[in-house]
């Protein structure tokens, strides 16, 4: 019971769409009809608005990071990692916008500084590196996605190694038609509009 409780408060908190709202209040064109029609803040950012981008980044971080602090400070540890992998499935697939969200980038983050915080900025580096050497914002996340298991491996968690080698999985499949785009050399760069 305790941890479907625990999911339940993560998934509601992951399920926020921070990208949507945040562009609705500051008068855009709704999210979804521009570059790849996705609420994160990547496709924020296509809207010229870097401001509303970090926003967005922020929040749609910081909701996965509540609910493990929440269910954490509610519960235990299991409680506090099914919250945060139920904030990535909101976000993913939010009950608000007929299960269609973000790909899960920043959620993802926002788990890594809940559950193991030094992990999150080995993701952050290499995210960094790869973004700065290829301009591909889908490149950068993936290829962090398969360092922060790794990472979490090496420092002897191997529980949120097993969990976030899950959400790396998920995270790729989300990804499915970047790496399509990556592959044919049609990825939309960073900063790039829509």
């Amino acid at each position: 019971m305790t941890l479907l409780l625990a999911a339940l408060v993560g998934y509601l908190l992951g399920s926020i769409p921070f990208g949507l709202v945040l562009t609705k209040l500051a008068g855009t064109q709704d999210i979804r009809s521009i570059g790849s029609g996705n609420i994160g803040a990547t496709n924020v950012l296509r809207t010229g608005r870097k401001g509303l981008a970090a926003a967005t980044l922020l929040l749609d971080g910081l909701k996965a990071t509540a609910a493990i602090l929440i269910a954490g400070a509610l519960w235990n540890r299991d409680a506090a990692m099914a919250a945060g992998a139920a904030a990535f499935l909101g976000h993913v697939f939010p009950v608000w916008l007929g299960f269609k969200g973000g790909k899960g980038v920043a959620t993802y983050l926002g788990c890594l500084i809940g559950l193991a915080w030094p992990v999150a900025f080995v993701f952050a580096a290499v995210w960094l590196a790869v973004a700065f050497a290829t301009r591909y914002s889908s490149a950068a996340a993936l290829v962090a996605t398969v360092a922060s298991p790794l990472a979490l491996l090496a420092i002897g968690r191997p529980r949120e190694a097993a969990l976030f080698a899950v959400l790396s999985a998920a995270l790729w499949f989300m990804h499915r038609a970047n790496i399509s785009r990556l592959m044919s050399g049609t990825e939309g760069r960073i900063g790039q509009k829509g």
